[in-house]
């Protein structure tokens, strides 16, 4: 609070002095403002929440002691990330030269992130499971089924044997902005079933040789 004190300032009773002005002093209390300050401060403080770091949590299952107990996988699709946001796709297994089954050799196709190339790939290769995604949520919006079993229904279909598996595989010059991108496509499109793995070294000779 503010306060003004004056004083007599002494003199001027008598009838021939001259008469003195009074002097003023003034003197603003702070406490008031600076306990208001330290309780904004402390209310901030206590009710504020810090930003969190926006990442993506994926679990990779252990290595196999045994290569023989990798299961073989129906209905894959690779894509193949490497530096200036190229990506290749190929389907199905992977057949070297001079494979033992006798298999054509394995050829990348180029595509890219545009509406055109990854995400009309996905559209195309996991179309079946995309249909039966659609009459599953025509039941649901007519109240055919409840909300529960749409749900474990919807589940159940995306992770099917016959299913879209989707490989995604990024050499040392790829970027991770172009996996979550992946990634992304890969949520729009409905697949339920991918999988991040390394690249094989005759992989990675056929993006080199691409390049």
């Amino acid at each position: 609070m503010a306060e003004v004190n004056t004083g007599d300032g002494g003199g001027g009773h008598g009838k021939h002095e001259k008469k003195r002005a009074k002097k003023m002093s003034t003197r603003i209390d702070m406490t008031p403002m600076v306990d208001l300050a330290f309780l904004l401060l402390t209310f901030f403080v206590l009710t504020s929440t810090f930003n969190k770091a926006k990442t993506m949590e994926i679990n990779f299952p252990a290595d196999p002691k045994d290569k023989k107990d990798l299961m073989k996988i129906n209905n894959a699709l690779t894509f193949l990330m490497t530096d200036d946001n190229k990506v290749y796709y190929y389907t199905d297994e992977f057949y070297p030269k001079d494979n033992p089954k006798g298999k054509p050799v394995t050829t990348l196709i180029k595509t890219d992130f545009s509406k055109d190339g990854v995400r009309k790939v996905l559209l195309e290769k996991n179309k079946p499971t995309r249909e039966a995604l659609e009459k599953l949520e025509d039941k649901f919006k007519k109240k055919e089924i409840a909300d529960t079993t749409y749900k474990r229904m919807a589940r159940d279909e995306k992770s099917k044997k016959a299913a879209l598996t989707v490989l995604l595989k990024a050499d040392d010059k790829a970027t991770y902005k172009n996996m979550i991108d992946l990634i992304d496509e890969l949520n729009i499109t409905q697949v339920g079933k991918y999988a991040v793995v390394d690249l094989m070294p005759a992989e990675l000779e056929l993006i080199k040789a691409a390049n």
